[in-house]
Protein backbone atom coordinates (compact mmCIF):
# COMPACT_ATOMS: atom_id res chain seq x y z
CA UNK A 1 0.00 0.00 0.00
CA UNK A 2 1.46 3.34 -1.29
CA UNK A 3 0.29 6.58 -0.80
CA UNK A 4 0.64 9.18 -3.63
CA UNK A 5 -0.12 12.61 -1.79
CA UNK A 6 -3.83 12.10 -0.60
CA UNK A 7 -4.13 9.11 -3.12
CA UNK A 8 -3.74 5.41 -2.11
CA UNK A 9 -2.37 3.47 -4.57
CA UNK A 10 -3.86 -0.64 -4.62
CA UNK A 11 -2.02 -2.34 -7.16
CA UNK A 12 -3.87 -4.35 -9.51
CA UNK A 13 -4.13 -8.30 -8.54
CA UNK A 14 -4.09 -11.21 -11.26
CA UNK A 15 -6.34 -9.12 -14.25
CA UNK A 16 -7.84 -6.05 -12.16
CA UNK A 17 -7.09 -2.82 -13.33
CA UNK A 18 -4.95 -0.79 -10.34
CA UNK A 19 -7.46 1.12 -8.10
CA UNK A 20 -7.20 4.69 -6.71
CA UNK A 21 -8.53 5.87 -2.93
CA UNK A 22 -9.02 9.27 -2.58
CA UNK A 23 -10.84 9.89 0.37
CA UNK A 24 -14.39 8.31 -0.28
CA UNK A 25 -14.22 7.95 -3.31
CA UNK A 26 -13.00 4.93 -5.67
CA UNK A 27 -10.96 5.52 -9.34
CA UNK A 28 -11.88 1.90 -11.04
CA UNK A 29 -12.94 -1.68 -9.23
CA UNK A 30 -11.11 -4.18 -11.27
CA UNK A 31 -13.04 -7.37 -12.11
CA UNK A 32 -14.36 -7.92 -8.85
CA UNK A 33 -12.30 -11.36 -8.95
CA UNK A 34 -10.89 -10.21 -6.16
CA UNK A 35 -12.71 -9.12 -3.31
CA UNK A 36 -10.74 -10.30 -0.35
CA UNK A 37 -7.85 -8.73 -1.58
CA UNK A 38 -9.43 -5.17 -2.40
CA UNK A 39 -11.19 -5.11 0.74
CA UNK A 40 -7.89 -5.91 2.75
CA UNK A 41 -6.50 -3.13 0.98
CA UNK A 42 -9.18 -0.47 1.90
CA UNK A 43 -9.00 -1.48 5.12
CA UNK A 44 -5.10 -0.78 5.55
CA UNK A 45 -5.83 2.36 4.13
CA UNK A 46 -8.54 2.97 7.07
CA UNK A 47 -11.47 2.78 5.36
CA UNK A 48 -14.46 -0.31 4.20
CA UNK A 49 -16.68 -1.12 1.34
CA UNK A 50 -19.99 0.86 2.80
CA UNK A 51 -17.92 4.34 2.98
CA UNK A 52 -17.30 4.31 -0.23
CA UNK A 53 -19.66 7.34 -1.58
CA UNK A 54 -18.65 7.54 -5.18
CA UNK A 55 -17.25 5.42 -8.01
CA UNK A 56 -15.22 6.77 -10.88
CA UNK A 57 -14.62 4.44 -13.84
CA UNK A 58 -12.10 6.15 -16.46
CA UNK A 59 -13.55 3.99 -19.12
CA UNK A 60 -15.93 0.76 -19.52
CA UNK A 61 -13.76 -1.96 -19.51
CA UNK A 62 -14.38 -5.11 -17.57
CA UNK A 63 -11.17 -4.97 -15.85
CA UNK A 64 -11.86 -1.43 -14.40
CA UNK A 65 -15.39 -2.03 -13.69
CA UNK A 66 -16.33 -5.84 -12.75
CA UNK A 67 -15.81 -4.80 -9.04
CA UNK A 68 -18.09 -1.91 -8.86
CA UNK A 69 -20.83 -4.30 -8.14
CA UNK A 70 -19.00 -4.95 -4.81
CA UNK A 71 -20.03 -1.84 -3.58
CA UNK A 72 -23.28 0.47 -3.18
CA UNK A 73 -21.93 3.71 -4.12
CA UNK A 74 -23.06 5.94 -6.61
CA UNK A 75 -20.80 5.58 -10.18
CA UNK A 76 -19.69 8.36 -12.65
CA UNK A 77 -18.22 7.58 -16.31
CA UNK A 78 -17.58 9.63 -19.23
CA UNK A 79 -20.94 9.97 -21.71
CA UNK A 80 -19.61 8.34 -24.28
CA UNK A 81 -19.05 4.88 -22.21
CA UNK A 82 -22.04 5.38 -19.99
CA UNK A 83 -24.60 3.66 -22.61
CA UNK A 84 -22.23 0.53 -22.82
CA UNK A 85 -22.61 0.08 -19.05
CA UNK A 86 -25.97 0.76 -19.11
CA UNK A 87 -26.94 -1.83 -21.62
CA UNK A 88 -24.41 -4.61 -20.38
CA UNK A 89 -22.79 -4.48 -24.28
CA UNK A 90 -20.66 -7.27 -23.57
CA UNK A 91 -18.36 -6.28 -26.51
CA UNK A 92 -17.50 -2.32 -25.60
CA UNK A 93 -17.14 -3.71 -22.25
CA UNK A 94 -14.74 -6.52 -23.03
CA UNK A 95 -16.52 -8.53 -20.00
CA UNK A 96 -16.42 -11.32 -22.92
CA UNK A 97 -12.54 -11.75 -23.36
CA UNK A 98 -12.55 -12.49 -19.39
CA UNK A 99 -15.58 -15.24 -19.72
CA UNK A 100 -17.74 -12.98 -17.89
CA UNK A 101 -21.22 -11.60 -18.41
CA UNK A 102 -21.85 -7.62 -17.19
CA UNK A 103 -25.47 -6.81 -15.91
CA UNK A 104 -26.81 -3.53 -16.46
CA UNK A 105 -25.54 -0.79 -15.07
CA UNK A 106 -27.26 2.70 -13.31
CA UNK A 107 -24.92 5.12 -14.00
CA UNK A 108 -25.68 7.99 -11.39
CA UNK A 109 -23.27 10.86 -12.96
CA UNK A 110 -22.32 11.04 -16.46
CA UNK A 111 -19.07 12.95 -16.89
CA UNK A 112 -17.96 15.66 -19.17
CA UNK A 113 -14.67 17.60 -20.04
CA UNK A 114 -13.78 19.77 -17.24
CA UNK A 115 -16.12 18.11 -14.50
CA UNK A 116 -14.48 17.87 -10.93
CA UNK A 117 -13.95 14.95 -8.61
CA UNK A 118 -13.09 16.83 -5.39
CA UNK A 119 -10.04 18.34 -6.42
CA UNK A 120 -9.38 16.39 -10.04
CA UNK A 121 -10.40 17.88 -13.15
CA UNK A 122 -11.76 15.65 -15.91
CA UNK A 123 -9.52 14.92 -18.99
CA UNK A 124 -11.66 13.63 -21.59
CA UNK A 125 -8.91 11.15 -23.20
CA UNK A 126 -10.74 9.10 -26.10
CA UNK A 127 -8.24 6.71 -27.66
CA UNK A 128 -8.48 3.40 -25.77
CA UNK A 129 -12.60 3.91 -25.28
CA UNK A 130 -14.85 6.51 -26.58
CA UNK A 131 -15.31 7.88 -23.33
CA UNK A 132 -11.97 7.34 -21.54
CA UNK A 133 -11.29 9.56 -19.01
CA UNK A 134 -7.74 10.83 -17.24
CA UNK A 135 -8.18 12.76 -13.57
CA UNK A 136 -5.58 15.93 -13.36
CA UNK A 137 -4.85 17.84 -10.01
CA UNK A 138 -2.31 19.59 -10.81
CA UNK A 139 0.59 17.29 -10.04
CA UNK A 140 -1.21 13.83 -10.31
CA UNK A 141 -2.75 12.56 -13.63
CA UNK A 142 -4.40 9.34 -13.13
CA UNK A 143 -4.56 8.05 -16.95
CA UNK A 144 -6.59 5.01 -17.07
CA UNK A 145 -5.73 2.91 -19.74
CA UNK A 146 -4.36 5.74 -21.91
CA UNK A 147 -0.69 5.81 -20.86
CA UNK A 148 1.60 3.49 -18.81
CA UNK A 149 4.59 4.12 -17.33
CA UNK A 150 7.67 4.31 -19.92
CA UNK A 151 5.27 5.74 -22.29
CA UNK A 152 2.96 3.04 -23.16
CA UNK A 153 -0.02 3.32 -24.49
CA UNK A 154 -3.57 1.90 -24.55
CA UNK A 155 -4.53 -0.69 -26.89
CA UNK A 156 -6.45 0.60 -29.99
CA UNK A 157 -8.14 -2.68 -31.33
CA UNK A 158 -10.91 -3.03 -28.36
CA UNK A 159 -13.23 -0.31 -29.07
CA UNK A 160 -10.61 2.51 -29.55
CA UNK A 161 -9.25 4.80 -32.45
CA UNK A 162 -5.66 5.31 -33.50
CA UNK A 163 -6.14 9.12 -33.92
CA UNK A 164 -8.27 10.19 -30.74
CA UNK A 165 -5.30 8.34 -29.17
CA UNK A 166 -2.49 10.21 -30.71
CA UNK A 167 -4.80 13.68 -29.68
CA UNK A 168 -5.46 12.58 -26.14
CA UNK A 169 -1.28 12.06 -25.99
CA UNK A 170 -0.60 15.22 -26.74
CA UNK A 171 -3.12 16.68 -24.99
CA UNK A 172 -1.75 15.56 -21.91
CA UNK A 173 1.82 17.30 -22.71
CA UNK A 174 0.83 20.41 -21.78
CA UNK A 175 0.36 19.56 -18.54
CA UNK A 176 3.28 19.36 -16.67
CA UNK A 177 3.07 15.95 -14.78
CA UNK A 178 4.77 15.20 -11.79
CA UNK A 179 2.99 12.02 -10.61
CA UNK A 180 1.85 8.95 -12.90
CA UNK A 181 -0.66 6.90 -12.15
CA UNK A 182 -1.94 4.29 -14.33
CA UNK A 183 -4.50 1.90 -15.31
CA UNK A 184 -2.32 -0.73 -15.09
CA UNK A 185 1.59 -1.53 -13.79
CA UNK A 186 3.55 1.04 -11.39
CA UNK A 187 3.12 4.60 -10.81
CA UNK A 188 6.24 7.12 -11.43
CA UNK A 189 7.49 10.14 -10.38
CA UNK A 190 8.78 12.48 -13.49
CA UNK A 191 5.21 11.90 -15.19
CA UNK A 192 5.94 14.10 -17.79
CA UNK A 193 9.18 12.08 -18.81
CA UNK A 194 7.02 9.12 -19.37
CA UNK A 195 4.03 11.20 -21.28
CA UNK A 196 7.17 12.91 -23.86
CA UNK A 197 7.87 9.14 -24.66
CA UNK A 198 4.54 8.38 -25.15
CA UNK A 199 3.65 11.51 -27.23
CA UNK A 200 6.91 10.26 -29.40
CA UNK A 201 5.92 6.88 -29.99
CA UNK A 202 1.82 7.71 -31.14
CA UNK A 203 3.70 10.24 -33.41
CA UNK A 204 5.42 8.17 -34.77
CA UNK A 205 2.13 6.00 -36.42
Amino acid sequence: MEKINEVFFIEGYGYDSNIYLIGDVLVDTGTGNNKEYLFSQLKMAGTSPENISCIVNTHCHYDHVGGNSLFSAEIAIHELDAPAMESGDQMATVSYIFGKHLEPVKIDHKLKEGNKIGDFKIIHTPGHTPGGICLWDGEILISGDTVFANGGLGRMDVGGNQRDMRNSINKLRDLGVEYLLPGHGPWVDNGQKHIELACDMINMY
